[in-house]
């Protein structure tokens, strides 16, 4: 892991002072015990310990098992969590989001894409400071935690005020969530204000990396993201790729969203998305693809080949009436799937329990074949999937020994969800955030009995609606946010 960061000079000593000063836990710090619940383990045979326990030494799953805890587990634990008539699985992984756009719930229903980003999104952004995006950000990440994520890849392209992609980054080492920060930049072909070189890119990414890239053991980590195919340059897509490889971290990016989009991708180069991605060098096996709806079958064969993933997107899809990615077709290719909420501007929930019902539906209505997609290819998207997306496939996204302690913890005893045949079933088209009980990152307790305990969440809100109100008000769009 720390030989990733080397390129930008970050240091393990003063990475594991950061975090001892920050008070997160390591190996040899404090042992949790969760029993009594049914552990979700998302194994490839699906395994299930119902009852079950997961014992946590520091940031790692060192153990887990059927029925009654042993006695050492329970003698060692600091903590104990009584999951009785709860599901423990994994932390969900939001695969693509945008999370300044909380400010901007609501905003533009009905419009289409393009309209949508002219008429709010690019006006909104073009006046964002660098507080803003914190507010923003940090409404976002605890949304995403009670929805059951704990890790948020955040598809981050405004930097009207420089200091932006630094203060959301400051904002997922206070709430304590897993944080992707995949830095959005565009050179052509997009509102000049919202716009950089090739060279403020490399140099403003540098920078970012060396100071967060690996911080806060490694839960926070920085990649470049070309925010649209027709808005980045060849020689800039070839150059910045080849820097984001050099500190260890992937290449983001929207693709085949649209049909539109699609169409001003062959007008400006006479390619499609994947062709091009790949002429520049910017496909491989850490390129996550957002939405990657109007895909022919000579795209999804190269990105099966490539080992690029993708992260779906059904209810923005939906909402924006985008259209119906071929997420089976994807599947069958090995192409790794992940499951996303896209931006609260388009969306309007950060939740992944909706995702993984829509995912599924979706298909079942455009197909007509009610056996398309199953509860437990849902689940199988949002957590291993995601942890493909994310990087991470061996270390977060199931529960197995040695890998890190990212937990749900999910009440099934409400009238919502209660009687459960099937644990998965009731997680896919029951579960809502209401029922996300405890959140576990990183081995640090970071939800408890639905307590936030990482941030003041109502002053949060109110600090976020005042900085919305004055955002609105400087951007010359009209609307109203309710106290």
């Amino acid at each position: 892991m720390w030989s990733d960061l080397s390129p930008v000079g970050i240091r393990r000593d003063r990475l594991m002072a950061a975090t001892i000063e920050h008070g997160f836990r390591r190996l040899g710090g404090d042992v949790i015990l969760i029993e009594n619940g049914c552990v979700v383990t998302v194994d490839d045979a699906q395994t299930q310990h119902d009852p079950g326990w997961v014992l946590i030494d520091a940031d790692t799953i060192v153990d887990i098992g059927s029925g009654t805890a042993p006695a050492s587990a329970r003698r060692d634990a600091v903590d104990i969590i009584d999951a009785d008539g709860c599901a423990v699985m994994p932390g969900m992984v939001n695969s693509h989001t945008h999370l300044f756009q909380t400010f901007f719930r609501g905003l533009g229903d009905d419009k289409r894409l393009l309209d949508w980003l002219r008429e709010y999104i690019w006006p909104g952004a073009e006046n964002l400071t660098a507080r803003d995006v914190e507010l923003a950000a940090s409404v976002g990440m605890v949304e995403n935690l009670r929805s059951g994520a704990t890790s948020v890849l955040d598809h981050q392209y405004v930097h009207a005020d420089p200091g932006s992609d630094a203060a959301a980054c400051a904002a997922a080492e206070r709430i304590g969530l897993r944080y992707y920060l995949a830095r959005g930049w565009a050179d052509q072909n997009y509102p000049e204000r919202l716009q950089e070189t090739s060279a403020e890119v490399h140099e403003r990414g540098a920078v970012l990396a060396a100071e967060w890239h690996g911080a806060a053991n490694g839960r926070i980590r920085v990649e470049h993201a070309p925010l649209i195919p027709w808005g980045c340059s060849d020689e800039s897509m070839r150059r910045l790729a080849a820097q984001s490889t050099s500190w260890g971290g992937g290449l983001h990016t929207h693709c085949g969203e649209t049909r539109e989009e699609v169409a001003l991708s062959l007008d400006e180069r006479g390619l499609r998305h994947i062709p091009w991605l790949a002429s520049v060098g910017a496909l491989g096996p850490s390129t996550q693809l957002a939405h990657s709806v109007w895909l022919d079958d000579d795209e999804l064969r190269i990105i099966a080949a490539s080992g690029a993933s993708v992260a779906h997107c059904p209810v923005s899809n939906m909402y924006l009436a985008s259209g119906v990615a071929r997420i089976p077709e994807m599947l069958a290719l090995g192409i790794p799937v992940g499951l996303a909420s896209d931006g609260p501007g388009s969306n309007n929930r950060q939740d992944l329990f909706e995702a993984m019902k829509v995912a599924v539906l979706l298909q079942k209505v455009h197909s007509l074949d009610p056996m398309i997609l199953q509860p437990e290819d849902a689940v199988r998207m949002a957590c291993r999937g995601g942890a493909r997306t994310f990087g991470m496939a061996d270390t977060i996204g199931m529960i197995e020994p040695g890998r890190k302690a990212d937990l749900v913890v999910v009440d099934l005893r409400s009238v919502f969800v209660a009687p459960v045949h099937r644990v998965l079933s009731a997680l896919v088209f029951n579960a809502t955030p209401r029922d996300v009980r405890d959140v576990i990152v990183d081995g640090r307790v970071v939800i408890r009995e639905r307590e936030v305990l990482t941030v003041d969440e109502q002053k949060l809100l109110a600090d976020a609606s005042e900085a919305a109100r004055n955002l609105f008000r400087r951007a010359g769009i009209t609307t109203r946010i309710s106290r």
